[in-house]
């Protein structure tokens, strides 16, 4: 028989135990859509930057914080969502997966899989948008980031932490020297991140099949927002890329992020903030496109040594019109920039690639991060072939002309010609320095300009077969010593001897 006693006191116990779970939900109502835009009303208490949820789990972030309505991105397609939708709050700003479970892995600028091999398995986030370390948390860049290009590593040399513009017209060979330098990195410890934005997504496809075939998928991680993707995931792009490499930054890891392109970026900004009402300034750009690029790339740095010492070296690429640099979105990123490597079309369709104007590319840092070899063989290569480039315009025009003329011309065309590389042979630094050496020392001066390439495959064939210990002892001393000076010319007499005779 049931005592009221027991049945009281069970039920005081359910009514302790039970807890309302009642709690507030700010909410708001989509009153128009379209475009990657959507204007809500409500949401009062909202973040800047934060991510909103629609009924469809398509995820939108505040971007304009308006007095009666907030402006929100979408980030994916709008067609599922209409007019009066519920838009809840995360309560979170908006943020991407990061760490090692990315490396190998092509993902969109939400961390979400592209590649068909399954969920990143990571718990770590960081923000889109972070504060870049202050200039006391720096230390200045001086430890080379090599990319394996001759024309680069000699003349326009890139820093572990440094931030260089690649800039050209398009079809220049802009994204060629992103790969080159990504495979190069292949062995060093530098983990990669390339940001495709807004390209084709044929061209991303074909892009990590050769990183793959040369092995660089292993430490590269690929953040696609294609030209089919709405603006907002293209305008996220580069902020996602940056903070999957600031994880590696800040633990004392080295990285290299390449933005391919900030021009397609500054207009998918463009689409979004018109869309939104913000004023046009000069070529319909908003007025704060400008600090768009600056705090992006402010994020690339060299760490001090007690902060982990990590670096994040940034290669942002801008696309010209007509070799025009002086327009709006080239000088912006100019200004921003430690240097530009500037792709000229004339010299790629005359055969020069990559076809770097050496007269209007510059490194504002690097030369601090250059080896002493590199310096030792290089020093006078830049200003020696803006000379030839001088001579040669003016050479055209007169017939008689003196030795010396003469001798500086046969000199300057034997530089342009061993600078020049074929795509996706990144070389190694030691023989960058001994190809170089060779050309500067006058070793080439009398070889036929077509028997060049053969000679300077068949010379680094015979130095490790004869003289293996020179390229060893050239990586490991970062210089060249009296003796391995003596080495070197003597090899390039011995062989250059050899090869003429072969020949004649």
């Amino acid at each position: 028989m049931l005592r009221p006693e027991e049945v009281t006191s069970a039920i005081q116990k359910e009514i302790e135990k039970y807890d309302t779970k009642l709690k507030m939900e700010s909410v708001g109502y989509v009153l128009q859509v379209g475009d990657g835009i959507a204007r809500v009303y409500g949401l009062e208490d909202v973040m800047a930057s934060e991510m909103v949820e629609f009924p469809d789990e398509t995820k939108g972030v505040a971007f304009n914080l308006e007095e009666d309505n907030v402006g929100v991105i979408i980030m994916g397609p709008d067609q599922g969502i209409k007019e009066g939708d519920v838009v809840k709050r995360t309560g979170k700003i908006i943020q991407v997966p990061v760490g090692d479970a990315l490396i190998g892995r092509i993902v969109n600028p939400l961390g979400e899989p592209l590649d068909g091999k399954g969920p990143v398995v990571t718990k770590k986030t960081r923000p889109l948008e972070t504060v870049p370390p202050n200039v006391v948390g720096r230390q200045p860049v001086k430890e080379p980031l090599q990319t394996g290009i001759k024309a680069i590593d000699s003349m326009i040399p890139i820093g572990r932490g440094q931030r260089e513009l690649i800039i050209g017209d398009r079809q220049t060979g802009k994204t060629a020297i992103i790969i080159d330098s990504i495979i190069n990195q292949k062995g060093t410890g530098v983990l990669c991140v390339y940001v495709a934005i807004g390209q084709r997504l044929a061209s991303v496809v074909a892009l990590s099949k050769t990183l793959e075939k040369y092995g660089a998928m292993e430490y590269t991680t690929i953040v696609v927002a294609s030209s089919e993707d709405p603006a907002p995931l293209q305008y996220m792009a580069p902020y996602a890329g940056c903070a999957m490499a600031e994880e590696y930054l800040y633990n004392g890891r080295h990285a290299l992020v390449a933005y391919d392109d900030l021009s397609k970026h500054a207009q998918a900004y463009r689409q979004l903030s018109l869309l939104l009402q913000r004023p046009p300034g000069r070529e319909a750009y908003p007025g704060d496109v400008f600090y768009l690029h600056s705090r992006l790339l402010e994020r690339a740095a060299k760490l001090r040594d007690d902060l982990g010492g990590g670096s994040l070296t940034a290669l942002p690429v801008i696309e010209t019109q007509a070799g025009d640099v002086s327009s709006y979105i080239p000088t912006n990123v100019i200004s921003i920039t430690d240097g530009q490597i500037y792709l000229e079309a004339d010299l790629f369709y005359s055969g020069v690639r990559p076809a770097i104007n050496v007269g209007l590319s510059v490194s504002r840092v690097g030369g601090n991060a250059q080896t002493k070899a590199m310096k030792q063989v290089a020093g006078m290569l830049r200003l020696s072939l803006a000379q030839y480039r001088e001579l040669a315009a003016f050479a055209q025009l007169s017939t008689d002309l003196d030795q010396a003329t003469k001798d500086q011309l046969t000199r300057g065309e034997r530089m342009v010609e061993i600078l020049k590389q074929d795509l996706f042979q990144p070389m190694p630094f030691a023989q960058q320095v001994i190809v170089i050496f060779l050309g500067i020392q006058g070793y080439l001066d009398d070889i036929a300009l077509a028997e060049l390439k053969q000679f300077e495959k068949e010379f680094l064939a015979f130095m490790e077969k004869q003289y293996p210990d020179v390229e060893h002892e050239i990586a490991k001393q970062k210089q060249i010593t009296d003796e391995v000076k003596k080495k070197l010319d003597q090899a390039a007499s011995q062989f250059k001897q050899k090869f003429l005779t072969e020949k004649r």
